[in-house]
Order: C-alpha cells, then structure tokens, then sequence
C-alpha cells in the first residue's frame, strides 16, 4: 500500500495534534509550519477531518484545532478513510482474467486479498496512541527536542 499525500499530511496532522498535549485548539498556520504542509492545503484536509469526527475546530483568534476524543480512540484506518485514502486488493486486470483462466492467477489474487483484509485488520488496530508513544521513543532515543516534525 502506498499513502498518497491526503494521507501522510493527515495523519501527521493527527499526530502533531496529539504530540502538542493540549487540550487548547492548535492553529493551521502552527500545525503547517512544524510538519512542513501547505497551511491551505492542511486546512481542507481538517475540515474533513472535522467532518468525520476526528477534530473539533473552535473559531476566533484563540481558535484552531483539537482532537476530538483521545488518541486511544483514533484508529489508522479511520483517520485514511476520513480523507478518501482506500486499500483495495490487488487483482487481475479483467482482460488477462478473460485471456486466462490458469490457477495460479486465481491464487495470486486470492492471496493479495487476503493480505489486504489483514492489513485493513492492522490498520484498525494501530491508534493514534500507539503513533505518540512510537514518536516520543524516537525523540528520547535521539534526545530530540520536544516539537516533533513526523
């Protein structure tokens, strides 16, 4: 599987909320500047986000974003399919399927399907949490300093 940029961009957002360990909103222009993500682009990106339930945005001058519930709770897969990111199975174009019919091909896409439904299963289990404690051992590991860039 490979994460196209909506993906990345998001999911470091996530993550960069969570790493921020407040409760008070974290303005675009902040979250951009630290993760290197075009502050228009980040912007349609949380409102997605928002739409899915994953942040809460406040407005004003104090305003920005928060997470909507805690990082325990925040999956992988939810926050890719908030953003339109899809893992669809591999499979046989259907005109070599049509021009071949040999077993082998059947198995190759049975496999690759069974491999994508586990890595849907994995992603689901992966939460934003789980993304924190990873960053925060690689900041101590590399005695980092606390702003995290993912």
């Amino acid at each position: 599987m490979k994460w196209t940029t909506r993906g990345r961009y998001s999911v470091k957002a996530l993550l960069d909320l969570a790493l921020s360990g407040s409760q008070l909103p974290v303005s675009v222009r902040a979250i951009a500047e630290r993760q290197n993500i075009p502050a228009p682009y980040l912007e349609k990106l949380l409102i997605e986000l928002r739409q899915a339930g994953l942040v809460r945005s406040q407005r004003g001058a104090q305003g920005g974003y928060r997470l909507a519930r805690s990082a325990r709770k925040i999956s992988l897969a939810e926050i890719l399919a908030a953003v339109g990111e899809r893992l669809e199975p591999l499979s046989v174009p259907e005109t070599e399927a049509e021009e071949s019919e040999r077993v082998e091909d059947w198995v190759t896409q049975a496999v690759w399907q069974r491999v994508s439904q586990r890595l849907q299963q994995v992603l689901a289990e992966i939460t934003l949490e789980d993304l924190y404690f990873d960053a925060r051992s690689r900041q101590a590991a590399q005695s980092e300093a606390p702003e995290f860039i993912v």
